[in-house]
């Protein structure tokens, strides 16, 4: 279902709150009978299983997807104890028929040797940390395994990727292709109807985009896990965090010149990047380790247009601040909290006032699910898998370019340009 009105152009009107996304995961139709599924889970984190921080909970995706006939055949994660815990949840529950005969492995590297023929999952569902894949080196090289041992099997990738060089990450791209494995990675946010709009009024209408502007403001009251206050193992907010505007800015506005992004930072040891409100001590933090409170980046794209980009740490309470803005000539789109109450302003040649689009019945993280089965069981055009391996790597390369940029490192930059992707 969906709203649409006219407005002033007033970016604080009423909308729907995070509720709704529930309520648009429970309105799918029923999932129609048919063979078993075979799925390999690999996390028992909050990702795969859900938490009280976020919509995020790909196995509750799954379960609605599927119904009885998902059989997650296994569930890969060195923390024995979490894996069976959250297995003990899902087996108390009405889904215990995907879940009774589960068999817990501590790295992929097990499940591969123990795995049969008969048995060979439909799908692998990756929501480890990023540190543990997308690399070539022993322990790191997840989809490596995968495409060697299971040729031909379909991924499913949360990003980033990794956090290891760009031109490994496009080496595993490769191999991928090469081999057969359909990958599809996380970046729901090409998902969500009010970006699919922009992607149709851009489309129908053959515009070319001027400039494209984004705006991340991260609520940090709350963000307590020292990994994420460390670059040194989170690669700092904008590889992290910001990658779903980047991998947005990308989507709409095309390709980026990697050698025109310039960017400036507001380091923590500087008078306005002290914060007053942190949630941990970061003393014990290297200093040459703590992220940056703003990132603010330029550059152009390959059809001469223009992006930004502002990722800040500034806001407390709960709510982020996040705006995307595209400009193309007599057109203004502007996507609002695409996060937990997406909403698309849009403002069009011959009148000055805007169109709103907000669809109630919406839940991205679901339609990336459900799109990839439906490749796998039906063929690669059965429904669009909007975000590839391929994709994914040049969105990780434009967060590092900028990252780079920003801290002034240029021969590392000058290095990213030269990367095949």
């Amino acid at each position: 279902m969906s709203e649409r009105t006219q407005n002033s152009g007033d970016a604080g009107a009423t909308v729907p709150d995070f509720e709704h996304v529930e309520t648009a995961m429970y309105r799918q139709e029923p999932p129609s009978p048919g063979e078993d599924f075979r799925l390999v889970i690999v996390g028992a984190g909050n990702i795969n299983f859900g938490s009280d921080e976020g919509p995020w909970n790909h196995s509750f995706r799954l379960e609605h997807k599927l119904g009885p006939r998902l059989k997650v055949v296994a569930l890969v994660d060195p923390a024995q104890d979490r894996a069976n815990e959250v297995l003990e949840a899902k087996r108390n529950s009405f889904v215990v028929s995907a879940y009774k005969d589960t068999l817990v492995y501590r790295d992929i590297e097990d499940y591969l040797k123990a795995v049969k023929p008969e048995s060979h999952p439909h799908a692998i569902w990756v929501g480890s940390p990023p540190a543990f894949r997308g690399r070539l080196e022993k322990g790191r090289n997840l989809e490596v395994l995968v495409a060697e041992h299971l040729p031909n099997t379909a991924l499913f990738v949360e990003k980033p990727v990794t956090t290891g060089p760009v031109e490994e990450a496009a080496q595993v791209s490769k191999i991928l292709k090469k081999q057969g494995n359909l990958t599809s990675v996380g970046y729901m946010l090409r998902y969500l109807k009010v970006v699919q709009k922009m992607k149709q009024i851009i489309t129908e209408n053959n515009l070319v985009v001027m400039a494209v502007n984004g705006r991340y403001v991260t609520a940090y009251e709350h963000l307590s896990k020292e990994w994420w206050w460390n670059k040194k193992h989170s690669l700092g907010p904008v590889i992290e965090q910001a990658t779903h505007f980047c991998d947005l800015a990308r989507y709409l506005g095309g390709e980026v010149d990697l050698s025109s992004v310039f960017a400036h930072s507001l380091e923590h040891n500087e008078p306005a990047g002290k914060l007053h409100k942190l949630n941990l001590d970061e003393e014990v933090i290297p200093p040459e380790d703590r992220i940056p409170r703003v990132t603010s980046a330029t550059w152009k794209y390959e059809s001469g247009a223009v992006g930004s980009l502002m990722h800040c740490v500034a806001l407390h309470g709960q709510d982020f601040f996040t705006h995307l803005d595209v400009f193309a000539d007599g057109y203004y789109l502007r996507l609002v909290d695409p996060y937990f109450a997406p909403t698309l302003y849009v403002r069009r040649p011959g009148d000055d006032h805007e169109e709103t689009y907000r669809y109630t019945d919406d839940d991205p993280f679901f339609s990336e699910v459900s799109n990839l089965i439906d490749c796998i069981e039906h063929g690669p055009n059965a429904a669009p898998i909007l975000s590839s391996y391929d994709d994914a790597v040049k969105t990780y390369a434009l967060t590092w370019a900028i990252r780079l940029a920003s801290e002034k490192n240029t021969s590392e930059l000058t290095k990213l340009q030269g990367v095949s992707i």
